[in-house]
């Protein structure tokens, strides 16, 4: 009677144990970890706006339910805001355990606004997770800055990104595509009603406003650092001077804006743009693989730089599934599921490893994978600028509303 009550006792001591890993999952033992995460259901919040990445997650969630028995649900956003803004009125209810997010797309102003109110799992975990080893830490810098922001660990690179510019070559002759911000102004003038962009806030389109300041600000060394109160209406009068003279010869004259990339998209191969634009590389490849482009459509980018970044996942400092999410985050940083992800035909996005850094069968497997008929190689996608500090993004976008928005 006494070895049962003692095996009962240890029994309830090992569950209050597991119970209480749930919250302090330590990457630095990983065994550990992923005896933990066996059971846990993490939810996942991410962007559901494009079928093929809704299709990737759904994968990568079959493969942690039959390798690790953990559930992967997609909470699906149409703003990663909507998951930070989850978290912090949590933490204003004291609600610092079991928290309804246990991972999050997430970069730029997003992680800046998490890390700054102290909403993230840390310190550093992303670094001690077994497959870091394999991240370009030397020629990608910005899977350690996230928008000027140090990620210091807090946050797990996923993917890259870099703004290129798609077109129909069945309707547009390359000699005729725009080089540079002030190029496209001159295009769209010439072409009325063939160009636009999707209505901040939404990601694309704000993208589309950084990087035309980054080419038209006096100083773009300001842009690394937060704004300037005292500066700020001088410093962004350029890029407001260029959007008085594009915004009458928009889709629409500029009344109406496409609702997203999707929509935008769709309107290239409708015919109702002629140039649109996305933040991965890959995405018209990708795209007319899945019948959603016509074959003619190609690639372009401007020489003298376009925007490019790096996203990520992140834990919140009180996510229920802490191990789970680890263990996924792990997962989408190996090299299985980065190549599967850089696959034109399933996603497209760019890996964040180094080739040079992973054993020879993985490394010839990305030698070999096919990026696609309208992907430009790395060698011609040109320079990558920098991007803002994220201040930056959030105030133009608040000015665009207050100067373009209103009558949308």
């Amino acid at each position: 009677m006494i070895r049962l009550v003692g095996k009962m006792i240890a029994a309830a001591m090992l569950s209050l144990g597991l119970a209480a890993g749930a919250f302090s999952a330590d990457p630095g033992k990983w065994k550990a970890v992923v005896a933990q995460a066996r059971g846990q259901t993490v939810y996942f919040n991410a962007w559901g706006g494009a079928a093929n990445i809704n299709a990737y997650i759904e994968w990568a969630g079959d493969e942690m339910k039959s390798r690790y028995g953990v559930t992967v649900v997609h909470v699906k956003l149409d703003d990663t805001a909507k998951a930070a803004g989850t978290v912090l009125a949590e933490k204003a209810a004291g609600k610092d355990e079991h928290g309804a997010v246990d991972l999050v797309w997430i970069n730029g102003e997003n992680f800046a606004a998490m890390k700054r109110e102290g909403l993230l799992y840390g310190p550093d975990w992303a670094t001690k997770l077994p497959n870091w080893r394999y991240v370009d830490t030397e020629n990608k810098p910005t899977v350690l800055t996230d928008f000027t922001i140090p990620t210091e660990g807090l946050e797990s690179p996923w993917g890259g990104a870099k703004l290129v510019f798609f077109y129909d070559q069945a309707r547009t002759q390359a000699t005729e595509l725009p080089d540079s911000a002030a190029d496209l102004l001159k295009w769209a003038e010439a072409n009325p009603g063939r160009f636009s962009y999707p209505q901040p806030p939404d990601f694309t389109g704000s993208s589309f406003l950084k990087q035309v300041l980054s080419e038209v600000v006096s100083d773009r060394s300001k842009l690394q650092t937060p704004v300037d109160d005292a500066t700020f209406d001088t410093d962004v009068a350029p890029l407001f001077d260029y959007l008085d003279k594009l915004t009458p010869h928009l889709w629409r004259k500029g009344k109406a804006f496409p609702q997203n990339y999707a929509d935008m998209k769709q309107k290239l191969a409708d015919g109702e743009l002629d140039i649109i634009f996305a933040f991965n590389p890959a995405e018209a490849s990708s795209a007319i693989a899945d019948g959603e482009l016509p074959e003619t459509v190609r690639s372009f980018v401007f020489s003298g730089g376009t925007l490019g970044n790096t996203h990520f996942v992140a834990i919140p400092y009180n996510a229920t599934a802490k191990a789970g999410a680890l263990l996924l985050a792990d997962f989408l940083l190996s090299p299985e599921a980065q190549l599967r992800k850089q696959d034109p035909k399933v996603w497209g996005d760019p890996t964040v490893l180094s080739l040079s850094k992973l054993p020879a069968a993985d490394r010839s497997a990305f030698e070999r994978l096919e990026l696609g008929i309208a992907t430009l190689p790395p060698d011609k996608l040109g320079p990558a600028l920098d991007e803002p500090h994220p201040d930056w993004m959030t105030r133009i976008e608040t000015e665009w509303i207050r100067r373009y928005g209103a009558a949308n």
